[in-house]
């Protein structure tokens, strides 16, 4: 097809030794596989979709076995010998005549087709030199190769690379490599040159590829190398206290460096093979490894200050908003600029070794300032949780202590309605600190507002009424107060209103039972007769007066009888005892009336004698009637508070009255004796 115009050729295929299937079904099989033959025969352009029998005529014939018949095979033989002489004649071998050259032109067609087929280097088949040299310079290239492939020195030196880097890899290889090549040169020789050349070229190209695997396994350890050194110079320079970005250049440039040299150690002579792409791998897997190693520095960092702002702000934010005084917010504002100026200078000397831009280092200072800001507006919002806690706590602490933080001890002096009205106003206050956020330092009327609607009870009668309605307007019915932005709330006005609704609910007892036990102090110490009464004992008892003073004695002997009687008062603390009823104080004093009388008459004894009465006795048995008159179940509706309080106070000021007469006691019971001595 690339020679000539299209002519007809006669392909005549002759199948031997035909056995007993039939021509007819042996013939298509034949040309179904000559026609998948002329398929795929690739064609020019302009004859792409020609059939094959625009070119060919296909014949098939047999011829019988020359074997088992042997002349009928002579006769076929002789008849397709006649097809061959008489080609040309009709039916003959011979495709069409349409390409027939007449034998004067045959020299200048020779020609033709000569140049056609120079030009053509498909259609050029090589001298037999250079099919002889092609042929054994291959032979000699493929057996050098699998030699290579067997050699002890490259399978140990490919193992060795297995495990690790390999040093003077390079060397060690391109001997091997120059003994098979040397070999090569030598055996080839005398074949023609450029086929000799060719097939070195290809020995060469077929074994760097065989051995470029090894090579880029060797790269591959040395990087993996280079890196896992990069991390350990990195962390130790860290710990030394060394800049983190002056840590990364230097560990970058050494271990970079060293990865240089393993490559410039791994090169052959035989190749130039580029490491570049390896290197650049590394420095990605560095910067990649910096990078990460950065952020986690800096979130270490980042976590620490911030850990530190909690702890610092934390407490003392907590212990401000328990004083909840008018100085709260300030004295706040004042701790969070001091703790965050202090982080952030110090959170600015921590990452200086970064060598961050300005831009990235304002970010993360706002954003640890922010965080700070964060732990106050968050530790706020806890203790406006507890507010109603902490406004019990206050009342409780102003109501039941005075202003030396001493307890209080409800006598019937004290002015009970201003010190609930002083209780109540502190713990307004304290609501009022944590109704809403203050760190910016913006005025409220949050605090007036609550005082006046709260506290004061004017508010109502100074409300203007809607006409429409009839209704008073409530300074507290909104969920916004003013000034304040909706960020900065923390309780909103309907909030405070129900917030102080059910704080008066639940400290109103507390005012009862105080007031009950100063009614009970009362009565308690009012022992004084009517005036009525001493006046008439003054009027009745004059004679009797009258005797006493004529009669000194009588009146020494009532003097000690009062001092004995008031001894013994104090001693069973008979007061205390009837303060819960007259049959249990009876009951009680029955018990001790005995043991008391005969411990007074043995402290008299010893005293008389001399001897110095043990202190032990005495705190015994106040021990013992206390702890009666605790063990006697009180009242219902009595408070226990304000009880004991006014009993503590009792029993001292009656344990100091007591002394007071014991010593009394001793001196006249001294004194008598000296009198009628003399």
């Amino acid at each position: 097809m690339r020679l000539f115009s299209p002519r007809k050729t006669t392909l005549l295929f002759v199948i031997r030794d035909k056995t007993k299937t039939p021509l007819e079904y042996l013939e298509p099989i034949l040309r179904e596989d000559i026609q998948k033959i002329w398929d795929a025969v690739p064609k020019p352009q302009t004859l792409k979709n020609t059939p094959l029998s625009e070119f060919f005529n296909v014949e098939v014939t047999a011829l019988s076995s020359y074997e088992e018949k042997e002349g009928q095979f002579k006769e076929q033989v002789a008849e397709l010998r006649q097809r061959f002489f008489h080609s040309i004649s009709p039916g003959g071998l011979a495709g069409d005549r349409q390409g027939v050259v007449p034998a004067s032109g045959f020299s200048f067609s020779a020609q033709q087709i000569w140049r056609v087929i120079k030009e053509n280097k498909d259609l050029d088949l090589p001298a037999h030199k250079v099919m002889v040299a092609t042929v054994r310079c291959e032979e000699i290239a493929n057996d050098k190769l699998r030699r290579l492939s067997a050699d002890e020195g490259w399978l140990a030196l490919e193992e060795a690379v297995q495990e690790g880097p390999v040093s003077g890899f390079g060397k060690r290889l391109s001997s091997v490599l120059d003994t098979y090549l040397s070999e090569y040169d030598m055996e080839a020789v005398y074949f023609d040159e450029g086929v000799r050349n060719a097939k070195r070229k290809q020995l060469e190209s077929k074994a760097l590829d065989f051995v470029y695997p090894t090579y880029s396994t060797l790269l591959g350890h040395l990087r993996s190398k280079a890196f896992e050194s990069f991390k350990i110079q990195l962390e130790q320079s860290l710990k030394k206290g060394e800049g983190f970005a002056a840590s990364v250049r230097t560990c970058t440039q050494s271990c970079m460096l060293e990865f240089d040299r393993g490559c410039a150690d791994a090169a052959i002579r035989q190749a130039k093979w580029d490491a570049s792409k390896v290197r650049e791998k590394l420095r990605r897997d560095i910067d990649t490894e910096a990078s990460s190693v950065r952020s986690v520095k800096l979130s270490a960092i980042i976590a620490d200050h911030e850990k530190n702002l909690t702890e610092a702000l934390s407490g003392p934010v907590e212990s401000l908003f328990e004083v909840g005084d008018e100085d709260t917010w300030a004295s706040i504002r004042r701790l969070l600029k001091r703790e965050t100026e202090a982080a952030v200078l110090k959170f600015s000397t921590a990452i200086a070794g970064f060598e961050m831009d300005q831009a990235a280092v304002d970010t993360m200072v706002q954003n640890l300032r922010s965080y700070a800001r964060n732990v106050v507006v968050k530790k706020a919002r806890e203790e406006a949780g507890k507010v109603l806690i902490r406004m019990k706590d206050r009342f409780s602490t102003v109501f039941n202590h005075d202003n030396d933080s001493l307890p209080r001890v409800w006598t019937g002096k004290e002015d009970i309605r201003t010190i609930t009205k002083d209780a109540r106003a502190a713990s307004l206050r304290l609501l009022s600190v944590m109704a809403a956020i203050r760190l910016d330092e913006k005025p409220d009327k949050v605090e007036s507002l609550l005082f006046s609607s709260l506290m004061d009870g004017t508010a109502a009668a100074s409300l203007p009424r809607d006409r429409s309605i009839g209704d008073s307007v409530d300074p507290l019915a909104s969920s916004m107060w003013e000034e304040v932005s909706p960020q900065d709330k923390l309780i909103t006005p309907v909030q405070c209103k129900s917030l102080w609704r059910q704080f008066k609910a639940e400290t109103e007892y507390t005012v009862t039972q105080a007031i009950s036990a100063q009614e009970a102090h009362k009565k308690n110490n009012n022992w004084m007769p009517p005036p009525w009464a001493i006046l008439a004992m003054a009027v009745l008892g004059f004679n009797e007066f009258i005797l006493l003073l004529k009669n000194p004695l009588y009146l020494m002997i009532l003097f000690v009888a009062y001092l004995l009687l008031r001894a013994l008062w104090v001693q069973m603390d008979i007061a205390a005892e009837f303060r819960h009823g007259a049959l249990p104080g009876i009951l009680s004093i029955s018990s001790k009336f005995l043991p008391t009388i005969m411990n007074l008459i043995r402290r008299l004894a010893e005293e008389a004698q001399g001897q110095r009465p043990p202190e032990a006795s005495r705190p015994q048995q106040s021990l013992a009637s206390q702890s009666f008159r605790y063990q006697t179940p009180p009242p219902a509706g009595s408070s226990s508070i304000p009880e004991s309080s006014v009993s503590s106070n009792i029993s001292s000021s009656e344990s100091e009255f007591e002394s007071s007469g014991l010593n009394l006691i001793r001196r006249r019971s001294t004194n008598i004796p000296e009198a009628e001595s003399s």
